[in-house]
């Protein structure tokens, strides 16, 4: 049974996802702006939601503090930059792929 846990390196601009201690995959990420950073700490994902409409693209992932997640966009440009008010944006295809391996309840390591 898979331990599954996720890293997202904010100077990276990376979503890391691990297997007890091996990274499994990799993934780009759009996180926060210089104002509205992304926060750094431990979280869990709380819940899914299919189809959020609007900038997040395909699926969202909210994250246990609060009006914060990782989720897809509807602006494929902005992955690997500074752009959010704070949320983990992914790829539609990649943030399926990633819902789609890890349940909620799965810790996720927000770092510099």
């Amino acid at each position: 049974m898979p331990q599954y846990r996720i890293i997202v390196d904010l100077s990276e601009r990376q979503l890391y996802l691990l297997d007890g201690d091996t990274v499994t995959h990799g993934f780009p990420v759009g996180v926060g702006r210089m104002l509205t950073g992304t926060p750094t700490g431990e979280y869990t994902i709380i819940n899914k939601q299919y189809n959020p409409g609007g900038p997040f693209g395909v699926l969202w992932m909210g994250l246990s503090k609060p009006h914060y997640g990782i989720h897809g966009t509807n602006d494929p440009s902005s992955i690997g930059h500074y752009v959010s008010h704070g949320c983990i944006r992914m790829y539609n295809e990649d943030v399926t792929a990633l819902s789609a391996l890890v349940p909620v309840g799965t810790r996720v390591t927000i770092r510099q």
